[in-house]
């Protein structure tokens, strides 16, 4: 079983020594409290996901790598409109691996980075760029930025 432990942050500025940003475009083809069911492009790669309910910062999830023809009609095809966009950064800070999401469409200015932990007491260090932890507020999460579109706020 797949485990997902993550913290978010909204991000105060964008660090100058980001990676080359990868678009991605995912959509909802179930999206409840308990589970959700999603298709992702990310580059030239499709992916299927299926999360559980998020429990604190823990939820179970579970990713496979799809054609990418095969995911991007199911996202015309089978998910719930609007599709979530944004660009993907990654960047190193001590230790660890955040990414950083800026997001686009409906939810253009949202910019949150996030941190995918072992357990969750793990200790790190929050980056200066990163700002206020939004990590148990569902309004960030994904599956719900369909619904409420952060332009919406």
């Amino acid at each position: 079983m797949g485990i997902e432990i993550e913290r978010k942050f909204l991000v105060n500025q964008l660090p100058p020594d980001l990676s080359a940003g990868l678009i991605i475009c995912q959509g909802y083809m179930v999206n409840q409290e308990d589970r959700v069911v999603r298709i992702r492009t990310k580059g030239n790669k499709g992916f299927l996901t299926i999360k559980g309910k998020t429990i604190h910062t823990r939820r179970q999830e579970f990713e496979y790598e799809i054609p990418l023809t095969d995911a991007q009609q199911m996202l015309d095809i089978l998910c719930e409109p609007p599709l979530v966009e944004k660009t993907r950064f990654k960047i190193e800070f001590k230790g660890f691996e955040w990414v950083i999401d800026r997001f686009a469409g409906k939810n253009l200015g949202l910019v949150v980075a996030e941190i995918e932990l072992d357990h969750e007491s793990q200790l790190f260090e929050i980056p200066p760029w990163a700002g206020e932890e939004v990590s148990h507020d569902p309004r960030y999460y994904n599956s719900n930025l369909i619904a409420h579109p952060y332009s919406t706020w």
